[in-house]
């Protein structure tokens, strides 16, 4: 079966201004993350990449678009079952704003219970966003055959629990895996099982430095905005 490539969206003005920006629209890469986005053919440039399927929200399209630019023979399928996590009321709330919130405790220690109000429970994003990795694996193995490799770009939550399923470990237990903005996450499926072959690599060890504020033990919900 084929490798599955995750990248997430670079980084976003919602992950520099702490906002959950879920679905809301109009969400662009910052400076940063347009450089991370033009950084990315280079990264990839060894991959035979056959499909790339991307989340419709703006930031992945635009992560996508320097890849896309610089192999006109691609094409970005939109697949929305790997759009981010519905929020629901709480998009676009400051993330400082919602830490206080009864709920948020149950998306840091039992989120396959967390159900955000007007939005999803976490369940229901892993299992939209693994049905259609399983989706899109017979569909590239039937076009390309079992050694393809494919690109998916998508957001911090969906690429986590995807990983999560890949490892068989409980959603419970998906907050102990941390994507950066732009990072590359690699699995690779076989009839038997998955394997995890890369994961979260930027490239980069700037995030392991220590910092002024040291990072707290809650995982930051919609995936944080990487090293400083």
């Amino acid at each position: 079966m084929p490798t599955l490539i995750l990248v997430r969206h670079g980084r976003s003005t919602a992950n520099t201004g702490g906002v959950l920006a879920g679905w809301t629209p109009g969400v662009a890469l910052d400076e940063r993350g347009s450089a991370q986005a033009a950084a990315l053919p280079g990264r990839l440039a060894a991959l035979p990449i056959a499909e790339v399927v991307a989340s419709p929200l703006q930031r992945c399209q635009e992560t996508l678009q320097p890849l896309l630019d610089a192999r006109p023979e691609l094409r970005a399928h939109t697949d929305e079952r790997i759009g981010e996590c519905h929020y629901g009321d709480w998009s676009g709330r400051k993330l400082a704003e919602l830490s206080g919130e009864p709920l948020m405790e149950v998306v840091q220690a039992h989120p396959s219970a967390a159900a955000f109000p007007g939005g999803e429970s976490m369940r229901a994003m892993q299992t939209r966003a693994a049905e259609a990795v399983r989706e899109w694996n017979a569909r590239v193995e039937r076009d390309h055959g079992a050694d393809a490799v494919y690109l998916m770009c998508s957001h911090g939550d969906i690429i986590k629990s995807l990983v999560a399923d890949a490892l068989g470990l409980h959603l419970d237990l998906f907050q102990r895996i941390s994507v950066e903005p732009c990072s590359i996450t690699a699995i690779r499926y076989t009839r038997l099982r998955p394997f995890l072959v890369r994961l979260g690599d930027t490239g980069d060890l700037a995030s392991l430095a220590p910092r002024e504020e040291p990072p707290g033990d809650e995982a930051t919900v919609g995936g944080g905005a990487g090293a400083p």
